[in-house]
């Protein structure tokens, strides 16, 4: 059977992330620079033989140049130590109508652990320009301890400056090689 490659369209895709400061709001950020390719058994992602998404530490942005490089030290990320962000899918499962999980491993800051996302296919269309291209929404949380991004705070109230969960969300649209 002959496979499929897919790779992104950084032009159309997204990735974020969301974490609550001191409780009571939330901030997001960005990575500006990311990869993602695909490979799949067919045209129509019915099964994915591999997804593996990397992320440029560097480009890590919350709109506020202070946070980002905090968030770049040894604090948290460790960028001049660990510069990408690694997901690898292992299990494309399909649970429904447009509804998807992919199961991998992902890695940061030298710490690879198990990390189930949800996947909701938003289909395949060919463009004005013939290229054939498919969209995703992908959401998932994770525990930022279980990967080695401890640094906290408390305030004088005892709050924690920081959440442990951090909700990730991504817009991808790839397209398909040929």
């Amino acid at each position: 059977m002959e496979t499929t490659k897919w790779v992104l369209d950084p032009m159309h895709s997204e990735v974020q992330f969301k974490v609550k400061h001191l409780m009571i709001t939330t901030v997001t950020g960005y990575f500006q620079r990311f990869q993602v390719e695909a490979e799949t058994q067919d045209e129509q992602f019915t099964k994915a033989n591999s997804v593996v998404f990397t992320a440029d530490v560097h480009s890590i942005s919350t709109n506020n140049e202070q946070r980002d490089t905090h968030l770049k030290s040894a604090d948290f990320f460790d960028a001049e130590n660990y510069g990408e962000i690694r997901f690898e899918g292992t299990d494309y499962e399909h649970l429904g109508g447009e509804e998807y999980q992919l199961h991998g491993t992902l890695s940061i800051k030298g710490v690879s652990k198990p990390v189930t996302v949800k996947v909701e296919f938003g289909g395949i269309v060919v463009d004005p320009y013939g290229q054939t291209k498919a969209g995703f929404t992908v959401s998932g949380k994770i525990s930022r301890k279980e990967f080695g991004l401890t640094w906290n705070a408390v305030t004088e109230a005892g709050s924690v400056v920081v959440s442990d969960d951090i909700r990730l969300h991504a817009e991808i649209q790839l397209v398909k090689q040929s």
